[in-house]
Formats: structure tokens, C-alpha cells, sequence
């Protein structure tokens, strides 16, 4: 269990890395036809899927294709891939992407 677990601290599941953590220590992010974006007040709505502020998890949220499953929907028609531009631009730029990063 989570320390904190109970009615008073909700627990949710991290979509990337499945881990249980306060529901507080998550983002929430909803299904905005196609666009994954992040409800960072909790008052949109739908069905939410949480993540943790890591971008270790996005990744393993996109490799996972964890998106269709979180929503329990299809990509929506017409729009092709699940956008989560939205939600990347939390965690800002990729450090592989900076000019600091040295390639091999």
C-alpha cells in the first residue's frame, strides 16, 4: 500500500509505469478528441488516466501505446495517432534534444 492510502489521500495507477502512488503525486490527463491533454485542476471532463511528472514515464506510457487502453477508446477517427504533444511540453524539452548533449 501506499503511505497516506485511504479515503482521505485517493491512489491512482501511473499509466507508464503502472506504479500505485497518491492520486496527488500524479498528473491527470484526459482525451480531448484524439489530443491527450493534461487537467492539471482536475475539472475537466471524462474518463482521466494518470501519470507521474517524469518523462521516463511518458515514454514508457508511449512505447506501451498506453493511451487506447487509459481511454478505453479507439484513436478517434480521422485523426490517426494519439497526440500527446500537450503533455510532453510539461517536462519541457528532451535532454538528448539540447545542444549541450553530446551524440556517442
Amino acid at each position: 500500500m501506499v503511505d497516506g492510502d485511504g479515503p482521505e489521500h485517493p491512489v491512482r495507477t501511473c499509466v507508464g509505469c503502472r506504479a500505485r502512488a497518491a492520486k496527488a503525486d500524479l498528473v491527470r490527463l484526459v482525451n480531448d478528441n484524439g489530443r491527450v491533454t493534461p487537467d492539471t485542476r482536475g475539472g475537466l471532463p471524462g474518463r482521466g488516466a494518470h501519470l507521474h511528472r517524469d518523462r521516463r514515464c511518458l515514454e514508457l506510457a508511449q512505447r506501451r501505446r498506453a493511451w487506447s487502453r487509459a481511454f478505453r477508446t479507439a484513436v478517434p477517427r480521422g485523426v490517426g495517432a494519439w497526440d500527446d504533444s500537450r503533455v510532453a511540453a510539461l517536462f519541457g524539452p528532451d535532454p538528448c534534444d539540447s545542444p549541450d548533449h553530446e551524440s556517442g
